[in-house]
C-alpha cells in the first residue's frame, strides 16, 4: 500500500477498495505525452482524465508484501492485463501478462519518499 513512482515518473497510489486492492494515478509525470486517456479502445472514454484514473483493480492480498489476481490497465497502450505485484523494501515488482505470467512484462516501481503533490481529481486511495 502507499505511493509508488513508476519508470515514467508518474505516481501511483495503491490502496484498499472494498475487500480488494486497487491502483490509481495520483500524479502525472511532467513528461507525460497526454493528460487524457487517448489510447482507450472505447472512443467515449478517450477524453477522461488520467489524473485519478483507476488503473488496477481486483487484487487480493497474499501476505503483507504480495497481491495477485487483479487487472492492470496501461493508459500508454489502452490495453488491460492480468497482474501481480510484490513489494521488497523500497521496490515494487509489478508483472502484467496475458494468459499466464510467463507471457508478460515486469516493471520496478520505487516507493516515494517525499510528499507527493497530487494532480487535480486524483483519488486518495478510495474506491471511485
Amino acid at each position: 500500500m502507499g505511493d509508488w513512482r513508476d519508470p515514467s515518473g508518474s505516481v501511483i497510489r495503491i490502496g484498499p477498495c472494498g475487500a480488494e486492492v486497487c491502483l490509481w494515478i495520483t500524479a502525472l509525470s511532467p513528461t507525460a505525452p497526454a493528460t487524457t486517456d487517448i489510447h482507450n479502445p472505447e472512443p467515449s472514454e478517450r477524453n477522461r482524465a488520467l489524473c485519478g484514473l483507476k488503473i488496477g483493480s481486483g487484487f487480493t492480498l497474499h501476505g503483507a508484501d504480495h497481491a495477485a489476481g487483479g487487472t492492470l490497465y496501461d493508459p500508454k497502450t489502452g490495453k488491460t492485463y492480468r497482474g501481480g505485484m510484490t513489494a521488497a523494501g523500497p521496490k515494487l515488482e509489478l508483472r502484467g501478462y496475458v494468459g499466464i505470467p510467463l507471457f508478460g512484462e515486469s516493471q520496478t516501481w520505487m516507493r516515494t519518499t517525499e510528499p507527493v503533490k497530487t494532480c487535480t481529481g486524483a483519488g486518495q486511495g478510495k474506491d471511485q
